[in-house]
């Protein structure tokens, strides 16, 4: 039987001149009738790239692919999708091969209901009219486990959390029957217990429909739990390729080792993380790697306690009283973290994580509590103090790149804060404060001048850790600030934590949905559960004796990757 996709020789390039490197170079790679494909490999290694070329989707500025896609189309001979006019490939897309995008908020319409943008496909492919489309997007509603379809028909994408967007793009993907779904990274900013529901939903509807799933994602735990073959990718050609778990348990590729050996989840904590530059360029003989530093020492200090506190948002306001009403998101929470301390932050989406590490750095107004900081309620002091306190408590956001501006350069990003904050004796004075730390957090100082998009995701992360250390503060907040971010990138970034931490004795709250950082990290952690602690403890004694149910579950949902490396 010949295979349902057949990636022959193909070459990508960004760009017409000879010189720059191809984004995917003589790939051959198949997918067969029914299979669940993983295609894994770092930030940059051709994954997307691949998956837009099958469906001419390349961004302007690209030059025309070389090579052949062979496609097996029903009762039609193998064609070449890439000699297909505009017009026939949209009689392919949708129907016969479709794809669910990473960030479902941009792939999705916001000024359509996402009933309508579901009834939308249906009425292209499948000759519905308006009613029976509308009745059948309620059966697909229902089939991808969204509550009341009824009601979730007329609402629009904001009011959806991001579980249930991802659904409602699966349920547009597969509602016409494709032969091929591409899933490209469809669960990188979900939690762990609604990336699992995902995943089992892809699996249950490629086993119901026999149709076959190319599955791109950087989380190698996650492929080894659902795909039968695993292809790796690296600076866009293929490594390795075989089936699962073998590929797992026995690497041939430096690159296929590096991946899986890279994974908090696979040393201890605290324990400096190799990168895959260690496995593809080995140290020189007679060169060892940079010791172990000693592990910060923790007090036993209280640093910063949180007491009763209660946290929401406004829902209406009273048009003749001008009294509005809240709705609590966080509710009765009280913990303290130690002086040095990393403290983790667990929990579901919607579980309030974000919502309480802001409350603590006075971006959120408490409804009820207490914050004491150096014997100050942060909860009870005015508005305008807060510029003095500003430097002591600072923020690491999840997306680097919409947190720096894109018109100011690097040197300008870190070096505000440091003008504002009077830390600097004038302009030589800033302009050396920040190469010193751009050097701190692995940069270059000639990157003083350049701009966020000449940098790489995780670049950018390093430049805000750079930003927020800059002011050395006592506190620091990180929220999701690796949860976006490939295996490699990653290790880059928690050994960059580690050290730092051990260089300047900050005390952090890491709040994360990822438990396999959390347990490498984090000294203690804490769980929420609907706005409301579930559970704490020392992080070790938690993830190996979870007391609460939910917790359990947690940590059951948690992707495992069983190697041999």
């Amino acid at each position: 039987m010949p295979p349902l996709l057949a990636i022959e020789n193909l070459h990508v390039r960004f760009s017409s001149e000879a010189t720059t490197a191809p984004a995917i170079q003589s790939l051959d790679l198949n997918i067969e009738p029914g299979e669940f494909l993983g295609l894994v490999g770092e930030s940059g290694s051709g994954k997307s790239v691949t998956a837009l070329s099958i469906l001419q989707l390349l961004p302007p500025g690209s030059a025309p692919p070389t090579g052949r896609i062979m496609f097996q189309a029903p009762k039609q001979k193998m064609i070449d999708l890439l000699r297909l006019s505009s017009k026939q490939m949209n009689t392919l897309r949708g129907k016969h091969i479709s794809m669910v995008f990473q960030e479902p908020m941009t792939a999705l319409n916001p000024l359509l209901t996402v009933g309508e943008q579901i009834a939308e496909v249906l009425q292209k492919h499948q000759s519905l009219n308006r009613s029976n489309a509308a009745q059948e997007t309620l059966r697909w509603m229902a089939r991808v486990q969204l509550p009341d379809p009824a009601s979730m028909y007329h609402r629009y994408p904001h009011q959806l959390s991001g579980g249930q967007k991802q659904r409602i793009l699966i349920a547009a993907a597969i509602c016409c029957g494709p032969d091929l779904l591409i899933c490209d990274e469809p669960t990188t900013a979900l939690d762990v217990t609604v990336q699992k529901e995902i995943l089992e939903l892809i699996k249950d509807e490629q086993k119901r429909s026999g149709m076959a799933v190319l599955f791109i994602s950087h989380d190698l735990a996650l492929v080894s739990q659902y795909a039968d073959r695993v292809a790796v990718l690296y600076k866009g050609a293929l490594m390795e390729q075989g089936n699962n778990p073998a590929i797992f348990r026995n690497p041939k590729h430096p690159y296929t080792k590096a991946l899986i050996a890279c994974r908090p989840a696979a040393h201890p904590k605290g324990k400096r993380l190799p990168l895959v530059s260690d496995f593809l360029q080995p140290l020189p003989t007679g060169q060892t790697a940079s010791p172990q530093a000693a592990p910060p020492t923790l007090s036993a200090e209280t640093f910063i306690r949180a007491e009763a506190l209660e946290i929401g948002y406004p829902t209406q306001q009273h048009w003749l009283t001008s009294k509005a009403t809240f709705t609590s998101v966080v509710r009765s929470v009280s913990f303290d973290i130690r002086r040095g301390e990393m403290m983790g932050l667990v929990g579901e989406s919607g579980s309030g994580k974000s919502t309480l590490g802001r409350a603590m750095l006075g971006l959120l107004k408490p409804l009820a509590g207490s914050i004491w900081f150096h014997q100050t309620d942060l909860a009870k002091i005015d508005p305008t103090a807060w510029p003095l306190k500003r430097h002591q408590l600072q923020l690491v956001f999840q997306d680097p790149y919409s947190s720096l501006n894109p018109r100011m350069t690097i040197g300008e990003a870190i070096g505000e804060p440091l003008r504002v904050h009077g830390k600097v004796s004038g302009r030589s004075d800033e302009k050396n404060q920040v190469q010193n730390w751009l050097e701190r957090v692995q940069l270059k100082r000639e990157h003083y001048d350049r701009y966020p998009h000449e940098f790489s995701g995780g670049q950018r992360q390093r430049i805000v850790i750079a930003r927020a250390l800059a002011l050395e503060p006592d506190f620091l907040v990180c929220d999701e600030s690796v949860s976006a971010l490939d295996v490699s990138i990653q290790a880059q970034v928690l050994n960059l934590l580690n050290d730092l931490r051990r260089d300047l004795g900050f005390t952090c709250l890491f709040i994360s949905h990822d438990l396999g950082v959390v347990r490498y990290l984090c000294d203690r952690m804490i769980v929420l559960k609907q706005g409301q602690l579930v559970e704490a403890g020392d992080t070790e004694q938690v993830c190996q004796s979870p007391q609460d149910s939910y917790t359990r579950h947690l940590l059951a949902s948690i992707p495992k990757l069983e190697s041999v490396v």
